[in-house]
Parts: C-alpha cells; structure tokens; sequence
C-alpha cells in the first residue's frame, strides 16, 4: 500500500505544506521528497519549518553553500518567547534530512509503501522516520504548558561528514543541556559512540619496466610495507584503551580503498589508499594517526626514498553520556532497555559540543538503512512518537 498525496496546508509564513494526518503520512510526506545530500534539502526543511511555525515554534534558518555550490540549511525552531541566543534550550530533537543515494532500479524510493508491519523508502529508517515522531510528537504537545526551552533542530548533510551539525556548533547559536539525537537504533537509548576518522594516504615511488626493479621503485610495494604495518597496529589497539560498551571493545582500523599503477608492467609511481579508524571514547581521534606516522619514519630509516603524504580528511572523536544522566534515565525508564553503545558516525558529538548531554535514540534498524527496500517498523514509530512526547513534557513541562 503506497500513500496519497495529502491535503495543502498554509502555514502562518504562507508556505505550502502537508495537513498532517498522522505519523505515517507525515513520514511519506518526507519520504516523497527527494533530499539526497548531492541535492539541496530546502523542500524538506520548509515542509517541516511550515508545520513547526503552524504549532507555535519559532523558526531560524542558517544556510550556507556546500563544495558543489548547493545551497544547504541547518534549521533551528524553538518554542515561543525564547530568546536562542541567550537561553540554554532544556532539551532539543535533533535530526538529519538528507539521505544517501538510491539505485535508480528501486522505482518506488520516493514512495512510502506499507508491506507486513513495515514502511519503506529511502530515509524512511535513516531518519526521516524520526523527524517524522518528532514533528508529530511535538504537535502532540501544548506548548503553553512548557516552562523550559524546547528545539528541534533539523541538520543538513550528516550522510557526507556530519558537515551541517559541525557548521552549527562551531556557529554557536544556541547552548543545551540535554540533546535527543536521531538516528535508527531500534528505540535503544545509546550514550555512547565511537569517533570517525577519516585519511588519504599517498606513496610515491620511480617507473620503471618491470623487468629491471632495481631501476625503479614501487610505490604499490611501499603501500604494501606500510599497510602491512597498519595491520599489526589494528592488532595491538585490541590491547590497548578498550571500553567494555562496544563490540568491537576497541579502536578499529580499515583500508578501504586502494589504487595504484599504470600497467601490469610498469613500477608503479604512486599508490593511494584511504585509512578510516573509528576511535573509542577518551582517545585522542589523533592517537591513530600519530602512531602510523612513526611507522613512516621508521620506513624511512629502511628507504632512503620512502614518499609518503597522510592527508587527514575528519577527525571526529567519541563522546560518552555518563550512565546516570536525567536523560538516559528517563529513556531507559520509557523504553524499558538498557542503554548501550554504537560505532556508527552520529551528530552527538556536535551536540555535545553544544554543551548538551546526547542520547541518540530512534525508530528501526541501522543494518536495514543505507539499501535498496530500507524501512522502519510501523510500531517503532509509533512508539518513538510515544516516547518523545513523553521527554518533551518531562524535561521542558512543569517542576523538574
């Protein structure tokens, strides 16, 4: 079963919306939107902006204009007579609207289809199922009876670097205490994830036919030498900082890509691979990288001629909310599960940044996001809706 188009909606600001008639219609009027991070996610947030300004937020718009020259907006709205600037929000939903590509074979990614107690299309689990339960929790709520700063904050680009979430906290505009972070981790409270770390590594070595090596020098063998040592690092990081939360318990290291040569008989004069290490919380993101340019010295004692150039791309280190904090309490109290802890990339850091303690918590699974038929359980939204009016009113409605 696919959804309709619903009714138009104006909002105060004159915009056109959506008359929202539920969760899963609000999440098929954002699935309809196309909003993959090489597009421009304008439509998405005017949808969502529209239907905050029609329920009494106010809105502030922070744009900017990505590498490629497309316009992009971090959205911040908050609940009336709150100064942004000068109050520190009590608690604040925090989503991403951009999505990641889909295979153009997938027909119907643009389109919320209801099969077996699930929902499909691309964002319908990575997150839009979340800025869908917040925009409809919100409405849920009177905020005549909230007594502290709400926000909800919609990010730009989070599929491509967390890029917007790093804009707004190096930006400043508003402080938080506490910070609900949207991402699919089947109604978990997660305190904790690891960073990610990101490296362009490039060898250099002299052509030559490979009939004479002594001629030349291989930048693909002086790859190989230096991978071979990152791989006895990823070993020797098992032993070292671990943190108990995560599986793996440790620092994690991957080559990913590698390319290199201009012929199967040509010495090869150069040779790229890029690094990515996920980094526990407490470790310095740098620590890695640190310990793989000392391994390129001491190649160099061996060689002479040894080129070697480490581009550090992102440095995004881990973040850990303290087990006894009000938020991860109360969601565990609203959840009935015990917090625990991802390795997958989210924008807590960047709110933690913001001075609030993140709890990244959301509808569906994180192994089901990112492909062809991704989806969200129908009774996880509708949960997730549950429980983030539940917060709302907790932490911004009445005494604390």
């Amino acid at each position: 079963m696919s959804f309709e188009q619903s009714d138009a909606l104006v909002s105060n600001a004159g915009t056109l919306v959506h008359n929202p008639r539920g969760v899963e219609q609000t999440l098929a009027d954002l699935v309809r939107i196309d909003s993959r991070s090489s597009l421009t996610n304008r439509e998405v947030i005017m949808y969502a902006a529209a239907r905050l300004e029609a329920d009494g937020f106010r809105i502030q718009h922070f744009p900017y204009t990505d590498e490629r020259g497309v316009e992009k907006l971090n959205t911040v709205a908050v609940t009336p007579h709150v100064d942004l600037g000068a109050e520190v929000i009590e608690l604040a939903l925090v989503g991403h609207t951009d999505t990641v590509p889909f295979d153009p074979t997938w027909t119907e990614a643009l389109t919320l289809n209801a099969r077996d107690g699930k929902l499909f299309g691309r964002g319908a689990c990575d997150t839009k199922g979340f800025v869908a339960a917040a925009l409809t929790a919100v409405e849920q709520v009177d905020l005549a009876n909230l007594t502290r700063p709400l926000a909800v904050v919609l990010t730009a680009d989070e599929e491509v670097g967390c890029l917007g979430a790093k804009r707004l906290a190096d930006a400043r505009p508003f402080a938080a205490r506490y910070s609900i972070v949207g991402e699919p981790t089947s109604l978990q409270p997660i305190r904790a994830g690891k960073g990610y770390c990101l490296a362009e590594v490039s060898l250099r070595g002299r052509e030559g036919h490979s009939a004479y090596p002594a001629l030349g020098a291989s930048a693909i063998f002086r790859a190989a030498r230096l991978i071979s040592r990152i791989e006895a690092l990823a070993e020797k990081l098992k032993l070292m900082e671990t943190h108990a939360a995560f599986d793996p318990p440790h620092t994690t290291i991957n080559v990913g890509l590698i390319n290199g040569g201009t012929a199967k008989n040509v010495l090869a004069g150069e040779c790229r691979f890029t690094l990515e290490w996920r980094p526990v919380p407490n470790q310095h993101p740098e620590h890695v990288i640190n310990l793989i340019k000392r391994e390129v010295e001491s190649l160099r004692d061996d060689d002479e001629g040894y080129d070697c150039e480490i581009d550090v791309i992102r440095l995004d280190g881990g973040t850990e909310t303290r087990a006894d904090s009000p938020l991860v309490r109360a969601l565990e109290e609203a959840t009935g599960k015990l917090a625990g802890a991802v390795a997958f990339g989210t924008e807590a850091p960047q709110m933690a940044a913001l001075g609030a303690e993140p709890v990244v918590f959301g509808p569906g699974d994180i192994r089901v996001a990112h492909r062809t038929g991704e989806f969200v359980p129908v009774d996880d939204l509708h949960r997730c809706v549950t429980v983030l009016k539940t917060m709302v009113e907790r932490f911004c409605a009445g005494g604390k």
